[in-house]
């Protein structure tokens, strides 16, 4: 469409320029003038697809642009000699007649030319960004301030041109009109023609400008995007490599550090999580549990986590980043056991009172140590933030009968009231040294009785809507299922 518009106003454009510059072509008839050059630029026209499908389309992207700036100039120089020799020909034109009519040519097709390459380069944006491609870039290519400054200089000389050809026409008409028409009217004829080569000169360089801001905005929109995403922590963010200039080496850089960052981050979270599952495991076995207690339970309170976050009064708080994070920090629930004297912690018998009020110090000491590293690491860890949340409350009680502070309600954190179900669930099933293993209609019936006094009832709630998740994250990660895979 474009194309078609660019040809359609050409037609008008070089009729005009032909009389207002060469005397011979002003002698034609309207019908003499206007028929060879539409044959002229329609025939260019029908030739044009063909050419830039052979020529352009089958190119490697790097090569898209350039190629089609060198056809469409190409076929306009052509076209322009074509008419040059057919104005010789049939009318007798000399040849000064000719190099006027190619120089027309080829001041509109290079605007034209280059317009239509920007066009071609921003068709090659989208569809590169759309299919996640990239073109090769390297040191060697043609900067942009040099291609700014040779259109600026090819514009210049062009126009020189131009305009000399219609000053010189112009004083030697004004040598033949012998009174004809007054000093005044003469002078207005001259100042329209200059008027109309300075309208369409200023039309297609305001043209090419705004085609080249547009590749320009689309640029910079796309690498704003992808650092703004990178900086809020989104790293799947990809500036498409369309052009091999400056924009394409800063796309090139700009993904390539996205993806160093990304690297580095997987490999952060792959150490801290191996570092979480250590210390969780550790924790584990100086216990009577196992292992497979912190796979399950994490599990359970992701679970838990996505059904809440699909209601409004939970959707704000639990986002995808931060239901990652209770998940991932889950496993340190009862990381504070590592301080809990052996003869507590390892009793294959019920605890006496005072050896359960030592073994009820352990979420304060986990919270101690978590606070511990967030003095060395910084306060605004969200994952120790909600690790510590979940290893000081999730032996609290919704009536506020639980330990170690008797919190009530909501003042216990989300994640606490989360971890809570979870490892009460998880402990029913489970065989202990006091006590067999529930079955999952037993651990329900338990958890929905004291719905409201042990446990959230939005979280109770959530349980009974993801029920079935819960039992086959039991039997998935059984302790036996747990200790096959690991031999």
């Amino acid at each position: 469409m474009r194309a078609t518009i660019h040809y359609g106003l050409a037609i008008v454009i070089l009729a005009i320029y032909g009389v207002q510059v060469c005397p011979f072509l002003e002698s034609l008839t309207p019908l003499q003038l206007a028929a060879p050059l539409v044959a002229a630029l329609v025939l260019q026209s029908l030739v044009r697809q063909p050419v830039r499908s052979l020529y352009v389309l089958s190119a490697p992207y790097d090569l898209r642009a350039r190629r089609a700036l060198i056809v469409d100039l190409a076929l306009f120089a052509l076209a322009g000699l074509g008419l040059a020799a057919f104005n010789t020909v049939f009318y007798g034109f000399p040849v000064g007649s000719g190099l006027k009519v190619i120089l027309g040519f080829l001041t509109l097709g290079f605007f034209i030319a280059v317009d239509l390459a920007l066009e071609t380069e921003r068709d090659l944006a989208l569809h590169l960004k759309q299919e996640r491609q990239t073109i090769a870039v390297n040191r060697r290519f043609f900067p942009v301030s040099r291609k700014l400054g040779l259109f600026a200089a090819i514009t210049a000389v062009m126009i020189t041109a131009v305009f000399f050809l219609v000053i010189s026409k112009d004083l030697d008409w004004l040598g033949k009109i012998n009174g004809s028409m007054s000093l005044a009217e003469a002078q207005r004829a001259i100042l329209l023609e200059f008027a109309f080569i300075a309208a369409v000169v200023l039309g297609h360089v305001l043209n090419v400008t705004r085609s080249f801001t547009r590749n320009l905005r689309f640029f910079f929109a796309s690498e704003t995007t992808v650092l703004e995403r990178t900086n809020s922590g989104d790293l799947d963010g990809w500036v498409p490599v369309s052009s091999n200039d400056e924009f394409g080496v800063m796309a090139h850089n700009t993904n390539l550090m996205v993806e160093a960052i990304r690297a580095r981050t997987e490999e952060i979270h792959r150490t801290r999580d191996a570092t979480i599952l250590g210390l969780a495991t550790l924790a584990e076995t100086r216990d009577n549990e196992t292992g497979a207690h912190i796979l399950r339970t994490q599990f359970y309170v992701k679970a838990l986590a996505e059904h809440l976050a699909q209601s409004p009064k939970y959707a704000n708080h639990l986002t995808p980043d931060t239901i990652e994070l209770i998940h991932k920090s889950a496993p340190l629930h009862d990381i504070g056991k590592v301080g809990i004297p052996d003869a507590i912690l390892l009793k294959p018998d019920r605890l006496t009172d005072e050896e359960f009020s030592i073994m009820k110090t352990h979420p304060e000491l986990g919270g101690e140590a978590i606070r511990t590293a967030e003095k060395r690491f910084g306060e605004g860890s969200s994952f120790l933030n909600h690790a510590r949340d979940i290893v000081e409350t999730h032996h609290e009680k919704w009536d506020g009968s639980g330990y170690p502070r008797g919190l009530k309600g909501e003042e216990i954190p989300l994640s606490g009231r989360l971890m809570a179900l979870a490892d009460v669930y998880d402990a029913l099933i489970s065989e202990r040294v006091y006590k067999p293993a529930f079955p999952h209609k037993t651990a329900k019936k338990i958890i929905t009785t004291d719905a409201g006094t042990h446990f959230d009832p939005d979280v109770v709630e959530a349980f009974l809507a993801v029920e079935d998740q819960f039992t086959a994250i039991a039997t998935e990660y059984s302790d036996k299922a747990v200790a096959d895979e690991a031999a």
